[in-house]
């Protein structure tokens, strides 16, 4: 298991590594790989990254609990990244070239080509908090199944990841991150299929898996459970907030960085179809493993179903194997963690104070530094990879979700006015989790879309401004 599982990890690191070899001495080739990256390649890293160990773990762990219901969360999430990936991406990889932006944040607050830089400061600040604690996640992600498969302490895995990610970043920057991503990203499908094939043959064939998981009380329900809203009408909201889950996909730094890499000749339409395959097919396989971890595993047991793939990769895979399943946890989390990492870089070096640092080795070291503050949190959290992950995700969401939709619609607004949309969407969305309400509406619905009705009125209060000027 060990030695599988040190192979895999061995040939990503000597692809990242290699990265450095092509590697330019400036900050656009650091955090934009020159704004080169082919189509396939940018379909590839976007998937793997956005993926994370929150699908290893976080939706499996999910699944286990929820059975079959769980479905609607996977069928919202990809429709609102699809919605996502025809409104917004374009504008963003068109917009971050005219402007020279290397990250959302400094697109955002030059879109109506007037600076904007206590936004940008406000912002910066904003993704460099919420993105660690999600890069955090990633860390924690990978030792819980280092922690499970080979006995290693908690601490040990993370320490691990975090010095892996610091190689990666340290040696070629979001070249590295995209060129193991790719590689990554087949480990991860490689890993998940082989283990689905064999945990439905353990437990009979298709057949016999779809009677067993009937006989789960409630388990194959088409309801969520404990949803406010009765019947059918809990189900869409339950669904219709997960859709805007998925759409808050463009208020990822790490992710949307993706597209701004992109090369400019470069087909938006290629990328859709490298990440949306490999998105579905491996969505359709973690949910797959999550239902039939609830079979295999004594339920009785009093055990974090977080760590149900790697103990159903103990129970019915031979040593090599788990290896391989352990390389593709470590993948799913590496390739987010080191793009939050360089994401939490550009923000610090370029957006959080009022001089950008150009620098490339005080760049480096600012990345060396955020590593270790994320390896902190990482040792001290108390939440589930799950909650970091949703938490942070739908904050950064609400901070820069509708700033692009109303500015993509061509509303004109203020610096202080859009200071005040961020606070009232990323505002309302916290304290709609702190109340608890989140298990029946996803919080970033609320925040996203107050977000949007306080910048469509101001949007109005402007014209009307305007006009009375005239």
């Amino acid at each position: 298991m060990l030695i599988s599982f040190i192979i895999f990890m061995s040939c990503f690191a000597l692809i990242g590594l290699s990265a450095a070899k092509f590697a330019r001495k400036s900050k656009d080739d650091y955090y934009l790989a020159g704004r080169s990256v082919s189509a396939w390649l940018t379909g590839l890293s976007a998937v793997a990254t956005n993926n994370s160990g929150y699908m290893f773990i976080g939706v499996i762990g999910y699944t286990y609990h929820s059975g079959f219901a769980a479905i609607w969360l996977m069928l919202g999430w990809i429709v609102g990244d699809i919605i996502a990936s025809f409104y917004i991406h374009p504008h963003v990889q068109k917009q971050a070239s005219k402007h020279n932006a290397v990250s959302v944040m400094s697109l955002v607050s030059l879109w109506q080509d007037k600076a904007h830089p206590v936004l940008r400061r406000l912002l910066a600040w904003s993704a460099l908090i919420l993105m660690m604690s999600y890069a955090a996640a990633q860390f924690l992600a990978g030792s819980k199944a280092l922690h499970v498969l080979l006995d290693w302490p908690i601490w040990m895995g993370v320490v691990m990841v975090a010095v892996l990610v610091a190689a990666y970043c340290f040696s070629g920057g979001i070249r590295a991150s995209i060129w193991t991503d790719a590689a990554q990203s087949f480990v991860m499908v490689g890993a998940m299929s082989i283990l689905l094939f064999t945990a439905i043959q353990h437990q009979g064939g298709v057949n016999s898996v779809w009677q067993q998981l009937q006989a789960v009380p409630n388990f194959m329900n088409m309801q969520p459970e404990g949803l406010f809203l009765p019947g059918w009408s809990g189900v869409l909201a339950f669904t219709f907030g997960w859709l805007v889950a998925g759409f808050s996909v463009v208020g990822q730094p790490h992710v949307m960085v993706r597209f701004i890499a992109l090369g400019g000749e470069q087909k938006m339409s290629t990328v859709r179809v490298w990440y949306y395959v490999w998105f579905t097919v491996f969505y359709l396989m973690a949910t797959g493993v999550g239902m039939l971890s609830r079979l295999i595993l004594d339920n009785t047991a009093t055990f974090d179903a977080e760590l149900a793939l790697p103990l159903i990769s103990v129970e019915l895979l031979p040593d090599w194997l788990v290896g391989l399943i352990l390389a593709g946890i470590f993948a799913a989390t590496l390739s987010t963690a080191d793009s939050l990492i360089l994401s939490c870089s550009a923000a610090f070096t370029q957006d959080a104070f009022k001089e950008k640092i150009l620098n490339t080795k005080l760049i480096k070291s600012a990345t060396l530094v955020i590593t270790l503050i994320t390896l902190l949190i990482a040792l001290y959290a108390k939440q589930s990879v799950f909650s970091l992950v949703v938490f942070s995700w739908s904050a950064l969401g609400c901070a820069i979700a509708p700033l692009l939709i109303g500015f993509i619609r061509g509303w004109r607004i203020s610096q202080t006015g859009a200071i005040f949309v961020v606070i009232i969407s990323v505002g309302s969305s916290i304290l709609w989790r702190y109340l608890g309400l989140h298990n029946d509406l996803y919080e970033g619905v609320v925040g996203i879309l107050l977000g949007l009705i306080c910048f469509a009125l101001l949007n109005q209060f402007s014209k009307r401004e305007q006009a009375q000027q005239v």
